[in-house]
């Protein structure tokens, strides 16, 4: 193909690069130039055009996108008619969108003139969805790059598959704990339900049962003879090991473990067996969520037929993260299939913020801890709230005990709410109890920070505040350090009940066994979260201190 400048002697055939707007005409870009054409060009003062000429053996844009898309073709995938050197190829039917990657990778490499553009593979489409557009970029192709294109995409088959969705009937266990709450089973009914139809699916009557191995096992028998073509466990705990209740359930059901955990992020702890021929899951606690997770990578798949194996699990990872949420920061945005509607930001989570200053200090007696001073004179709890009030908690309330005047005086001109432990002699539990009592009753969440922890920054606490989301199964937000787990923690207001009535010199942080489905971790770039200040020689490490013993 020849570009460039072109006398208007020579253009005949050739096409026009550029829009030209003439005296009550518009010759648009793309278009072949014939006498009438060039006629009027010159006639408005022109002597030459930007145009492409072939040359022989040259395929003009449409032409090639055609022979290309034709060569694509797969069963339940259709295609537009070229324009400008495009195609889209279109599904026919709902279904999930099956790649071969490598293929389209290598057909791209040909030449820069041959481009294929799909969805990310394994997409789940509806019908009359594009798939993929093919452009030829230039005006021209030269045959034998178009050739070679033609045969690579033809050589085993077209490297596009869709597969239909099946009209699957789908078992769902739900596995009970005393104390759970009726919304939370419901919501993991509603949310199941929701992805079942989706998938144009059934969801059979749900089976109940106490969270225990044999009365699952036989839940799940009972599904299967009921017909069910896809088994499903929702543990009111957490699955934690290929032991646990739920894939034991499989096993105890005359069934086998494939792979427990994937790399997929949220759906980490999804187990996958299967009881004879029928796939069998035990779900993450996120399933509960209609939000997207690993658990629906594995769904589509079974519903589309397309096998799903350990190997394949293990090869989710790259693209796995998948909410966009502060801790993750390289989110995958599960991009919607059209623009959504402008709306407003979600609104901020209201989280309150408990700072324990109560205690006695004995470890460092007959100094108290929290009112030692650094070089400036700041007492340490005054750097602690100083760091509260940098972050979005509000509001701050602080719990004074052992002398509570001198730390209000240390904090009277800071803006916090002061409440007294009269109890405060008795441990922890009582300063917890007194703090969370002056909290809000709109507060969502409550962070429970220590007296004694100074290094934690306003925007640690803002990290964890960002985690936060009960409704995604992120109630217990705890931070950790290189694996270490670590102080302040974020409890959503529905542990309140049960941290109220814990007694002794103890905290809540016993309370994470027993809702750890409920619990989310957030890494920290630095120890902060591990160190805190409660004797003499760990303060001497405190920077910033004076000379302390």
């Amino acid at each position: 193909m020849i570009f460039g400048p072109t006398p208007l002697e020579e253009a005949k055939g050739a096409v026009l690069a550029h829009s030209l707007r003439l005296t009550g005409r518009v010759i648009k870009k793309g278009t072949v130039l014939d006498e009438g054409a060039i006629t009027a060009i010159r006639e408005s003062g022109r002597r030459e055009v930007i145009a492409a000429r072939l040359e022989a053996g040259d395929v003009p844009e449409d032409e090639a996108a055609e022979r290309l898309a034709l060569a694509l073709l797969a069963p339940h995938v259709a295609k537009s008619r070229a324009a400008t050197g495009r195609v889209n190829l279109l599904a026919e039917t709902a279904g999930l969108l099956v790649l071969d990657a490598k293929r389209i990778d290598a057909i791209n490499a040909v030449d820069e003139s041959v481009t294929i553009a799909t969805l990310p593979n394994y997409s789940m489409v509806s019908a009359k969805e594009m798939l993929a557009t093919i452009k030829i970029i230039p005006f021209a192709v030269p045959g034998a790059v178009l050739a070679v294109t033609e045969a690579m995409a033809r050589r085993g088959g077209t490297p596009f598959a869709l597969h239909p969705f099946r009209p699957l009937k789908v078992g769902l266990v739900l596995t009970e704990l005393p104390g759970i709450k009726e919304s939370v089973m419901e919501g993991a009914v509603e949310a199941t339900g929701a992805r079942v139809d989706a998938l144009q699916g059934t969801l059979l009557p749900v089976e109940r049962v106490r969270h225990e191995e044999m009365p699952t096992a036989e839940a799940l028998m009972r599904l299967k003879r009921a017909g069910a073509e896809i088994l499903l466990v929702a543990g009111a705990s957490a699955v934690v090991d290929r032991r646990d209740i739920g894939p034991a359930a499989i096993v105890r059901a005359g069934g086998v473990i494939e792979h427990f955990g994937m790399p997929v992020d949220p759906g980490n702890l999804l187990c996958l067996g299967r009881v004879g021929d029928t796939p069998a899951m035990v779900l993450p606690g996120c399933a509960r969520s209609p939000k997207l997770n690993g658990f629906d990578w594995v769904l589509q798949r079974l519903f589309a037929g397309v096998a799903v194996t350990s190997r394949d699990v293990m090869a989710m990872g790259v693209g796995g993260l998948l909410k966009e949420i502060e801790v993750r920061p390289l989110p995958r945005e599960h991009a919607p299939r059209t623009p959504p509607p402008p709306r407003a930001p979600r609104k901020a989570r209201k989280v309150a913020a408990v700072v324990l200053a109560a205690g006695r200090s004995r470890r460092m007696a007959p100094l108290n801890k929290l009112l030692v001073a650094d070089t400036s004179g700041l007492p340490m709890v005054a750097r602690v709230v100083d760091n509260v009030l940098a972050s979005q908690a509000r509001p701050i309330v602080v719990v004074t005990g052992h002398e509570s005047d001198r730390v209000h005086e240390a904090l009277s001109t800071r803006p916090v709410l002061q409440t007294h432990a009269e109890d405060y002699a008795e441990g922890l539990s009582a300063s917890l109890k007194a703090g969370l009592a002056a909290v809000p009753p709109d507060a969502e969440g409550v962070l429970i920070c220590l007296g004694d922890m100074p290094l934690v920054s306003g925007p640690t606490l803002d990290r964890l505040i960002a985690a936060f989301d009960p409704e995604e199964g992120r109630a217990i937000v705890m931070p950790t350090f290189r694996g270490k787990q670590g102080n302040p923690m974020l409890w959503a207001r529905e542990f309140l009940p049960e941290m109220l009535s814990i007694t002794g010199d103890v905290g809540a942080r016993h309370l994470v066994g027993k809702h750890a489905d409920r619990m989310v971790e957030v890494e920290m770039a630095d120890d902060a979260v591990l160190r805190d200040f409660d004797t003499t020689d760990a303060l001497k490490t405190l920077p910033g201190m004076v000379k302390v013993g």
